[in-house]
């Protein structure tokens, strides 16, 4: 599953150690695969949705159980032959406790679906100055855990007979560089080449100085397509926010209808994610209830890292005497198929089950999506 940080409003401050900026209304989505199952640093508030796959087979025979710790305080049955460690609530609300306050972030939700049952862990506040705990029915910008639901689009698509994968995208979007030889599975596995839109000044400049800005694809594309690529084609893995913006539009061009529309009609309405949605590129508002999202410093420090911040900063942010501002309003059309919807994490509990379950995909396209995941460097193996 992506788990990536992206924009304005998503990047989590590590104990300030990965030099990110935007502690924000966010979401850690991470799945958590059952026993033989199938399958912004602002200072905010940043909300995970954890889910474990509920499709694992259900033993023939009735298995042992124990009791365990639920969020309506009653011991639930569980089966020890999960393959999951017991849960313990009051561990788990303590490491929140204590993550939000080392990173600076003003509050958190930690959603946890496994086979031991239902788990809502929350911390914080969703707006600083302001007692406004948060819950899983909290919205916030969900970033790039976009790019899932954008790439589940393009497979159905695949699955349709609408596309090939192998298609080149200049069969569906014009001007882009070497749109003859880029695929659109070079898009979906970030091996294109194209260069990183985000990862321009002007784009940092804009979210500074004019928030709200409406952008259309096109300008983002403007922007990546001024730059010249960073490798050929197929050549190198590099994420670059270009590709999905590039998939928001193939798209919109085969399915015949807006980005916001394909989501709701294809994901959105069929799983029952009445609190997600891909906003009008007007709109620069959250619906209530919603967490808000800081920064320190400048968009270029949530962008791409840099400047750096100072010892000084580290410390007078941890006093309390260097304030960070309210980046909530930033208008995410800037993030397009990269990182435009707005979710809770009830909601995404929702959606990586269905994802993850076979619910979105038919079941050729599932084995598909679930033997394609690849080293970055295919001939490095992790961490070297």
């Amino acid at each position: 599953m992506i788990t990536e940080a992206f924009g304005s409003t998503r990047y989590q401050m590590n104990a300030w150690r990965r030099r990110r900026a935007i502690i924000s209304a966010g979401v850690a989505t991470l799945l958590l695969l059952a026993a033989c199952g199938s399958g912004t640093t602002t200072a905010s508030t940043s909300t995970a949705a954890t889910t474990a796959a509920s499709s694992a087979p259900t033993p023939a025979s009735t298995p042992a159980s124990t009791a365990l710790p639920s969020t309506s305080g009653k011991p639930s049955a569980v089966s020890t032959t999960s393959g999951l460690k017991p849960i313990d609530q009051a561990a788990l609300q303590a490491l929140v406790d204590t993550t939000i306050k080392e990173q600076l972030v003003p509050g958190a939700v930690v959603v946890l679906s496994t086979p031991q049952g239902d788990f809502t862990i929350a911390a914080g506040t969703s707006e600083r100055g302001v007692q406004s705990p948060p819950d899983a029915d909290t919205h916030f910008r969900i970033a790039s855990n976009t790019k899932t639901m954008t790439s589940a689009v393009v497979l159905q698509l695949a699955q349709e007979g609408e596309l090939e994968l192998g298609d080149p995208v200049s069969k569906y979007v014009s001007d882009v560089p070497d749109g003859d030889n880029i695929t659109i599975a070079d898009l979906l596995t970030m091996r294109s080449g194209l260069y990183n839109f985000t990862n321009s000044q002007q784009m940092a400049t804009s979210l500074d100085d004019d928030p709200t800005k409406e952008w259309t694809p096109r300008e983002l594309l403007d922007i990546a397509f001024a730059q010249p690529a960073n490798f050929a084609p197929d050549a190198e893995f590099e994420y670059s926010n270009t590709n999905y913006a590039v998939l928001g539009l193939i798209i919109e061009k085969v399915d015949g209808k807006p980005l916001a529309t394909a989501f709701q009609d294809r994901l959105f309405r069929p799983l029952g994610m009445k609190n997600t949605e891909l906003p009008p590129a007007s709109s620069s508002t959250i619906p209530d209830p919603y967490s808000h999202g800081y920064l320190y410093g400048s968009s270029s420090v949530a962008l791409f890292g840099e400047p750096a911040y100072t010892p000084e900063q580290i410390a007078a942010a941890k006093e309390g005497t260097l304030e960070p501002t309210d980046y909530t309003d930033v208008n995410h059309s800037f993030a397009f198929g990269a990182g435009d919807v707005i979710s809770t994490a009830t909601d995404l509990v929702t959606w990586m089950k269905a994802l993850a379950g076979g619910n979105v995909l038919d079941a050729d396209y599932q084995k598909f999506w679930l033997d394609s995941p690849q080293m970055e460097v295919p001939d490095q193996p992790a961490g070297q």
